[in-house]
């Protein structure tokens, strides 16, 4: 959960030609399952894909994770700089200390909509719980369930030959003998 804190600002209106105050407030986000899906449903298309945000898409996500009541929407139509970059490194944050090495990840090209976190977090048997959690954080919940409910992976036979020679290896210096 990401708290932010902002002053009463003061903006112009080019339109309308006229002064406006945005009071000072306080609110929180959260990146998680229940945002996305609150934002796929205005939206209408997958929030995890290659394609940028639109300027009017990012404040809509950041409106859906939102999770304060009753928060002017003009604090969001006009969030200072660093508070946009604040608001993209809680989301890029990993929120874990798991990490994998680049060469096991695959792309399915399969499209990644909430609904189907949801299917992954049933088939799983992941809490309901978790939707709340942040969104980096279950997914990486989700590829380790998914690949530790995998079978084993069968060695290829140079691999199967080199554990041999190693393990003959080892005996042979072990009872100091020759072969």
């Amino acid at each position: 959960m990401l708290k932010i804190s902002l002053p009463e600002r003061e903006f112009y209106n080019e339109e309308t030609e006229e002064f406006f105050t945005v009071k000072a407030c306080t609110f929180t986000l959260e990146h998680s399952l229940v945002s996305i899906s609150k934002w796929e449903s205005k939206w209408k298309k997958p929030y995890i894909s290659d394609k940028d945000k639109t300027d009017e898409e990012f404040r809509d996500y950041i409106r859906c994770m939102c999770t304060t009541q009753n928060v002017d929407p003009e604090v969001f139509n006009n969030l200072p700089y660093e508070t946009q970059k604040q608001i993209i490194e809680y989301i890029n944050d990993p929120m874990t200390a798991t990490w994998f090495s680049s060469k096991e990840e695959k792309k399915s090209g399969e499209v990644v909509t909430s609904e189907l976190i949801y299917y992954w977090m049933t088939a799983l048997n992941i809490p309901m719980e978790c939707q709340k959690w942040h969104l980096n954080r279950l997914l990486t919940l989700i590829r380790i369930a998914g690949e530790k409910n995998q079978p084993p992976k069968k060695m290829n036979k140079n691999d199967i030959l080199k554990q041999n020679r190693a393990l003959n290896a080892r005996r042979k210096a072990k009872y100091k003998t020759r072969g």
